[in-house]
């Protein structure tokens, strides 16, 4: 799962990974701030999953902890992908063979699935998928809500995950569509777009 850090939780892991295992006297000499806020941030941190901690037994003196960043940590201060992900589609796109490109598209909304639709129950309804569906967005750090008021289900994001490729190439937004479609065993129709000047975008599904 992807957290979402606040700027300063972020900073202070990357502190703590710059560090290595530290005990919290260490980590507040370094960054000159009191052992609470210290003793706050790598709760919250290991709550995450992204912060562990190790006994240490000292020849003398009691045995002390010491904090270090999980495997789980160091892909999250390694999630940076937005300046490549545009470099890797116009890659794609410029595949001259037709039949190659579609071939490489078709493979990646099939990747993309299979992500999203292992957490989807096919045997569960419509509105029932649809909310599993929102649940496994969450968990990438989409910002998506769901409004069951107007009968057909709609899916909203309210922040567009691929701003920048589809403001060059509106194929994203067709391969998420699509993608959706094949998730959820169902049509899906986008309805309002970020790039039109909406606030979200916003999916209408029906069977």
């Amino acid at each position: 799962m992807k957290s979402n850090l606040e700027i300063n939780d972020r900073r202070f892991l990357e502190h703590l990974h710059r560090l290595g295992p530290s005990s919290v006297q260490q980590i507040c000499q370094e960054l000159n701030i009191t052992a609470t806020a210290v003793r706050q941030r790598l709760v919250r941190l290991q709550n995450l999953d992204l912060v562990a901690r190790d006994v240490v037994h000292a020849k003398r003196g009691r045995p002390h902890h010491t904090y270090y960043v999980t495997h789980a940590g160091r892909r999250h201060l390694g999630d940076n992908y937005e300046s490549l992900a545009p470099i890797l589609w116009a890659g794609i796109m410029a595949i001259e063979e037709s039949d190659v490109r579609q071939r490489v598209l078709g493979h990646i909304r099939v990747e993309m699935v299979h992500r999203y639709g292992r957490h989807i129950d096919a045997s569960s309804g419509l509105a029932d998928r649809v909310e599993q569906l929102r649940s496994a967005l969450e968990a990438e750090g989409y910002q998506v809500e769901s409004d069951h008021s107007q009968g057909l289900p709609i899916l909203r994001e309210t922040n567009c995950p691929y701003l920048e490729l589809a403001e060059t190439d509106q194929g994203i937004c067709e391969l998420e569509c699509d993608v959706f479609a094949d998730v959820l065993h169902a049509e899906v129709q986008r309805t309002t777009h970020c790039l039109d000047g909406s606030y979200c975008c916003e999916f209408q599904v029906c069977e």
